[in-house]
């Protein structure tokens, strides 16, 4: 039976109560802006209004990728010097904040240039790399260098889950009418699932303490001191090795350090980066615009619909890792990954009907496999107190994340 403070430990409700909060949030501003883009250039024509939209985004991920940039590294690395919850609660907190002022805007009518401010806002408290980097430290800390592949893919499950769950019901919950105001009652349920998850933080979640895992998964056999009988034989290589090396020991007791190449590591390093940068540009940031004018034109349900089927990949990505680590190398279930999102993004290029938008989206099926796989192999040749190199990868991808809206293309109802 798993004890309390195992289950303190567990990332999992911040990561999936995080996650539900931010999929209401999403469509909740896609809407919010839309539809005063929709009332305030009314008769400008419609490709004057996506324009208007498009410049909104741009500027908007602009802030929110480029304001974390010297925050992030400091906050991580607090992370790593003082607590390991720094870097977890202070995102959170920019986001409640965030939050707040997007229903402010809502409620008092201010200018829509203020949601400007929270983005600000939200990238100087961290913002999502911080968040996530610590997400993954935490989670890699309670974790064997075995299990750490499943640990962090199953994180990554529970956020999908999540988006999932959030983005089928956010569409509904807009058009609710509890309010005199469209949209404030979905950001609201929001800013309530950000507090939550922050008290969840900082009252119930317990860093797992160093050296605990490795001292649980010790061999019951045997006595003190005296070496195990199968100390002898030439131990199996650990996950992860046929990518970077590891360190064994052979009969001789003669330790053979096969040290991890620099080179690989930066390659890999790379590769991450270029893949988050083609995943952010095109799901992110490219199709939540397209799918609002012709061909598709979505109303908030089935943009709930749409964000949903992009979570499924989570889990899909999730039952891959699962199913096929046993019997394929890293290298090639990080090829197939991205051969997945190459021909789920071609197919979503001439995507001009709905059934076609769904069918790219299953196409992309293994979309997810190459970053956390990429991560925990990485993870497990750097010291714990380099985890604080993750956040450079999410702040790339963020930074960088708005330039194709200056390269989107509207004509013939393609991207």
């Amino acid at each position: 039976m798993v004890s309390l403070i195992v289950v303190r430990t567990w990332i999992e409700p911040v990561v999936a109560g995080a996650q539900l909060a931010g999929s209401l949030y999403d469509t909740g501003l896609l809407m919010v802006v839309k539809n005063y883009y929709n009332s305030s250039a009314e008769g400008a024509g419609e490709v004057a209004q996506q324009k208007a939209i498009s410049n909104f985004y741009t500027i908007y991920n602009l802030v929110l990728g480029l304001s974390p940039l010297l925050s992030a590294y400091f906050l991580a690395r607090l992370g790593d010097e003082k607590h390991r919850k720094i870097p977890i609660c202070g995102p959170l907190c920019g986001y409640l904040l965030s939050r707040l002022i997007v229903l402010f805007v809502i409620l008092l009518d201010w200018p829509i240039e203020v949601i400007y401010g929270s983005a600000a806002l939200n990238g100087l408290s961290g913002g999502f790399a911080t968040y996530w980097s610590g997400i993954m430290a935490l989670a890699a800390l309670g974790s064997s260098e075995s299990r750490r592949s499943l640990r962090l893919i199953i994180i990554e499950l529970s956020y999908g889950v999540a988006g999932f769950i959030g983005s089928l019901a956010s569409g509904h919950i807009f058009t609710l009418n509890l309010t005199y105001r469209q949209g404030s009652t979905l950001i609201s349920f929001s800013a309530a699932l950000y507090l939550l998850c922050i008290l969840y933080s900082l009252c119930v979640l317990k860093v797992p303490q160093a050296g605990q895992l490795s001292h649980a998964n010790k061999e019951p056999n045997g006595v003190k001191g005296e070496p195990s009988k199968n100390s002898t034989s030439e131990p199996q290589a650990a996950e992860g090795t046929r990518l970077l090396g590891a360190r064994v020991a052979g009969n001789s007791g003669s330790e053979v350090a096969l040290t991890p190449s620099k080179v690989i590591l930066a390659l890999l390093f790379t590769s991450a980066v270029l893949y988050e940068l083609a995943v952010a540009g095109a799901i992110v940031d490219v199709l939540q615009l397209f799918v609002l004018k012709e061909p598709l034109k979505w109303d908030a349900v089935m943009i709930g619909y749409g964000n949903a089927s992009g979570y499924v990949i989570f889990i899909t990505s999730f039952l891959g890792i699962y199913a096929l680590s046993r019997h394929l190398r890293d290298t090639t279930m990080i090829a197939l990954g991205m051969l997945s999102f190459s021909a789920g993004i071609l197919i979503m290029a001439f995507a001009r009907w709905t059934y076609l938008y769904f069918v790219a989206r299953a196409v992309m099926l293994f979309t997810l496999i190459p970053l956390p796989t990429i991560r925990s192999t990485i993870s497990k040749r750097v010291q714990e107190s380099s985890y604080v190199l993750w956040p450079t990868r999410n702040l790339t991808g963020r930074a960088t994340a708005q330039f194709p809206h200056d390269h989107m293309k509207y004509h013939d109802g393609q991207l």
